[in-house]
């Protein structure tokens, strides 16, 4: 795709003295004034060097160029581009402001406010693109994890657009750098690859999403001239002439296709240019093709006002020269899915090389160079950009329109521009830098904490205090854009509770605020598991048995490691009887009906006509297992115990598996009681319930069991982040009769699940 350079013809200044801004109505401006103005622009620009000169004649930059013919050659290039004169005048009192001991106070007396606040945050933004360019082979990520090139390059573009209140400062620094490129081409010096690489992946960028297409391209071809300068002289001698030829051939062929045009009737706006070496190569790795394959290096854009005028411009196009019909694409007919419309048709011109020519309406143009097929949106996606991106996003948004932003400071500079245009477009992220010139982003509002954490997690929980260029500030001081901030912290600790309070405004990033929510659940759990190995501990020495190892006794009751079993003990969901059952040495083995002689002499047994033992209301010798709660009809087993007669329990819980592999012996057959004795009989059993926490939940849940008669004796409820876990302990006459309560208690509104336990 070929992208028209900036015009210059077309000025938005009538001849009656009318100003034209997209979104304005137009505003006539009495020609006396226009002079005026005109002049007293002059002479700011005369002034600025005048006072610049005696300061920077002798001083020279980093790269050996001396700083006020730097100075002289930015502002020429900013007067190319269409910069307004308060911009020339800046490239002088940018370089003027380290110089002066109050450089704000000095120069806003002698230039005014607005010229003082471009010069100075022009000037902060010079120190720490140079600080970060130095960094960068130091740079690390979230959690001291590497941080890409392409993160980094994205948050340098960014930072650059979000640093200044005042959008202009990006237009200084892509004409400085600019001409610091030009600088080491002419002298031949060596450039510093950290400078060639941000050149052509930061500013070059940049200056296309501007709009800046002759910066772009220079930029371009200078930095990739640099970083890669034997692919460069390969690309020139297959071009096989000089750029200066190309230009001229390129113009005349604009200008007779323009008047071939307007014999045929038809209001063409014709632009072309050869195509740079830098963009030759991107097409080249992009699509994977030979030179001889790129068809575009020379290439036409024809806009008209009609789509009619689109068909017949490609009619006359192919009777007058020769396309190749393989490379011609009607995306007027069937749009891009990104909805890009143009024709596309590449030619030959007799003995001349390919020529592309693309055919398109003036809404068709205005659509691809700001929509969602921006020329940009696909440049800069890299060699998959060439299968589609799609560019709507909020960010890519607010650059189309910076981009209109640019046409209106060259046009409406000066004491109209009294609020920064670009203000405000990032409001909703802000970018600082670490000691060590590593950009990091943050959301609006992020304090020093918020930062800490985003460079480690670590750092957040030590942080106590912190630098903000330079200067101690309280913790919840607010950010802003370009700061440099340094964490001060203690070897050992971690965060506040305070931070979490959102009235004292500690912590504005989520990410930060989960960090330290997290921290301090980690703790809980840690006071738990502590609780948990002392009560072991305790039973342990009450058993005589402190020599054993807690791990092995962990593994022995099927946990994992000793912190899971003390983390339940400590949560009082599992009984240390289980230990004492553990360890307590086995007794002889003997039947079970001699063992019920010797243990409870003197009581009657109740059996059934098999001779088993069965529960009854009445008996002494029975009891209901705690631990998984059995009532009619479930299969049970029974496990006789020591002093407390036959626990009874489900034959599916998992502590009576658990007993039977290590004591089978102590294992007898039970069975429910049939009869007069049996009816009348209720047994508690336990309900969880999940559910969505609402007001009045418990209340609902409460009255199904009421409306079926069942008596709830105990309650349990635990709320986290919305989701309630009840556990009700009710008494019913058997199991079945559960189920369809359970039914009901899932039909109750928000109830997720409802089972027994």
């Amino acid at each position: 795709m070929v992208s028209p350079s900036i015009s210059h013809s077309a000025s938005p200044m009538t001849a009656s003295g009318r100003l034209h801004a997209p979104g304005f109505q137009s505003v006539h401006v009495p020609p006396v004034m226009l002079a005026t103005a005109e002049m007293e622009q002059a002479d700011t620009l005369a002034k600025a060097r005048a006072f610049a000169a005696p300061l920077i004649s002798g001083e020279s930059l980093d790269t050996g160029e001396n700083i006020l013919a730097h100075a002289d050659a930015v502002a020429r290039i900013l007067a190319d581009i269409g910069g307004s004169v308060a911009m020339q005048a800046a490239c002088y009192l940018v370089y003027a402001c380290p110089h002066l001991n109050k450089p704000e106070e000095v120069v806003s007396k002698a230039f005014g406010p607005q010229l003082a606040q471009l010069a100075i945050q022009t000037n902060q933004l010079v120190h720490v693109q140079r600080l970060s360019r130095a960094a960068e082979s130091n740079i690390h990520g979230h959690d001291n994890t590497p941080l890409s090139p392409q993160v980094q390059t994205e948050n340098v573009r960014k930072m650059l657009l979000a640093f200044s209140r005042d959008f202009r400062v990006v237009m200084l620094r892509l004409a400085s750098r600019l001409q610091t490129l030009r600088h080491y081409a002419a002298t031949k010096s060596r450039v510093p690859t950290a400078l060639a690489s941000e050149s052509l992946h930061v500013f070059a960028p940049l200056a296309n999403r501007l709009g800046i297409w002759q910066i772009k391209w220079e930029m371009e071809d200078l930095a990739f001239r640099f970083l890669e300068p034997a692919t460069y002289k390969d690309i020139a001698l297959l071009l096989d002439e000089k750029r200066t030829e190309r230009e001229r051939y390129m113009v005349a062929l604009r200008d007779r296709l323009q008047g071939a045009l307007a014999e045929q009737g038809i209001n063409a706006q014709v632009d072309g240019r050869p195509k740079h070496i830098y963009s030759i190569v991107r097409k080249m790795r992009g699509k994977s093709l030979a030179f001889e394959r790129v068809f575009d290096i020379r290439a036409l854009r024809v806009v008209v006002p009609k789509v009619a005028d689109c068909y017949q411009v490609l009619s006359w196009i192919h009777e007058h020269f020769a396309p190749i019909p393989e490379e011609f694409d009607d995306y007027i007919a069937k749009p891009k899915a990104n909805g890009y419309q143009s024709l596309h048709t590449v030619v030959r011109d007799t003995d001349d090389g390919p020529i592309e020519v693309q055919i398109r309406t003036h809404a068709m143009h205005e659509r691809a160079e700001t929509g969602v097929a921006a020329h940009w949106a696909y440049k800069e996606a890299g060699v998959k950009g060439y299968t589609g991106v799609s560019a709507n996003s909020s960010y890519d948004t607010k650059i189309a329109v910076l981009r209109q932003l640019l046409a209106w400071e060259r046009d409406l500079s000066g004491a109209a521009q009294e609020k920064s245009p670009g203000s405000n477009l990032f409001e909703d992220r802000i970018y600082v830098l670490t000691p060590e010139a590593a950009v990091v982003e943050l959301p609006q509002g992020a304090t020093a904490i918020d930062f800490a954490y985003t460079v480690h997690t670590n750092l957040g929980h030590r942080c106590r205090g912190a630098k903000v260029d330079g200067v101690m500030v309280p913790l919840n001081t607010p950010l802003a854009n370009g700061q440099t901030v340094e964490i001060t912290a203690i070897k050992e600790g971690g965060p506040s509770r305070d931070w979490l309070n959102p009235e004292l405004g500690f912590l504005a990033s989520p990410r930060a605020r989960a960090k330290v929510r997290a921290w301090f659940n980690a703790q809980v759990s840690e006071e738990t598991i502590a609780k948990g190995r002392e009560a072991v501990e305790k039973s342990l020495q009450r058993l005589g048995r402190t020599a054993m190892r807690l791990d092995d006794l962990a593994s022995q009751l099927g946990f994992k490691s000793a912190d899971s079993l003390f983390e339940v003990v400590g949560k009082d969901e599992y009984s240390l009887r289980n230990i004492e059952v553990l360890l307590n040495p086995p007794e002889p083995a003997m039947a079970p009906d001699e063992y019920f002689q010797k243990k409870f002499k003197g009581v009657v047994a109740r059996k059934t006509a098999s001779g088993v033992l069965v529960v009854g209301v009445d008996s002494l010798l029975t009891q209901l297992s705690r631990c998984c709660k059995p009532a009619p009809p479930d299969a049970i087993g029974g496990f006789v115990t020591r002093g407390k007669g036959v626990s009874i329990h489900r034959q599916d819980c998992s502590n009576f598996r658990e007993l039977a592999s290590r004591h089978g012996e102590r294992v007898i057959d039970v069975r429910w009681g049939e009869g007069k004795s049996a009816e009348g009989s209720v047994y508690p059993v336990d309900v969880s319930v999940e559910a969505m926490d609402r007001q009045g939940l418990l209340r609902d849940i409460s009255e199904v069991f009421a409306k079926e008669k069942m008596n709830v004796i105990g309650v349990q409820t635990q709320s986290v982040k919305g989701t309630a876990w009840m556990t009700f302990t009710v008494e019913i006459s058997d199991a079945v009769s559960l189920n369809k309560v359970l039914g009901s208690v899932r039909g109750v509104k928000g109830v997720r699940a409802a089972k027994r336990r």
